[in-house]
């Protein structure tokens, strides 16, 4: 099932610049041949020798611009799900030989209809930790019950967001300057409110703007 699922997806998604280019695929073997990265996926990416302040930057534009290609995809608005933790999302994107980030697993990508009222939940599991949204952790005090666990929307994307760029950022030279110029952007990412939160389109844009304005001050 998760295979058929995982097909459907990366079929629905030809061609895209942010998702992993199919190559052909086997039903009767459960095989899937995807375009190759020699980089691997993005767990070491800020490792790499490129990996200076403007290109650290580009990588949260990048990872930005993939969320509004799967905020408004030609087959819905989905929601990254299969993303609990940091190094599990980063496990989930690809490096391209231009170093830009593909995503390479799309067997979670759950649809969100806002116009008929169709949220989702990720997995059937209790989620923890400070890396999910916080509409996304168990809230009540009673033990985890699945069916009463409370849907939510992309917005979790959001939040997610400013922890992967800041992740990113790392501790490069400037990255203190960096990060002051995205300060609000990444404060209104992590807002309780889902609603006050930024869309994926925002965030681009707010990341533009950061990128525009340290280029005049370094």
């Amino acid at each position: 099932m998760t295979f058929k699922c995982g097909l459907h997806m990366v079929k629905l998604f030809q061609p895209s610049p942010f998702v992993v280019q199919l190559v052909g695929f086997c039903e009767a073997e459960n095989v899937i041949l995807t375009e190759y990265h020699k980089n691997g996926n993005a767990v070491n990416i800020t490792q790499m020798s490129a990996c200076n302040l403007k290109f650290r930057l580009k990588l949260c534009l990048n990872y930005a611009l993939l969320l509004e290609y799967l905020h408004n995809s030609p087959s819905g608005m989905r929601v990254m799900c299969d993303s609990n933790d940091l190094v599990k999302l980063l496990s989930q994107l690809l490096v391209t030989d231009h170093l830009t980030l593909v995503l390479n697993d799309l067997d979670a990508l759950p649809e969100v209809d806002h116009k008929q009222k169709i949220s989702v939940k990720c997995g059937h599991q209790q989620l923890t930790g400070t890396f999910v949204a916080p509409e996304q952790l168990w809230p009540f005090s009673s033990p985890f019950i699945d069916n009463k666990m409370p849907s939510y929307d992309e917005k979790t994307d959001i939040w997610k967001a400013a922890s992967v760029c800041e992740h990113f950022l790392g501790d490069v030279p400037n990255s203190d300057m960096a990060r002051y110029h995205l300060f609000s952007l990444h404060k209104s990412c992590k807002n309780a409110n889902p609603e006050r939160r930024p869309t994926a389109n925002q965030l681009v844009k707010g990341y533009m703007k950061a990128i525009e304005e340290l280029d005049s001050d370094l």
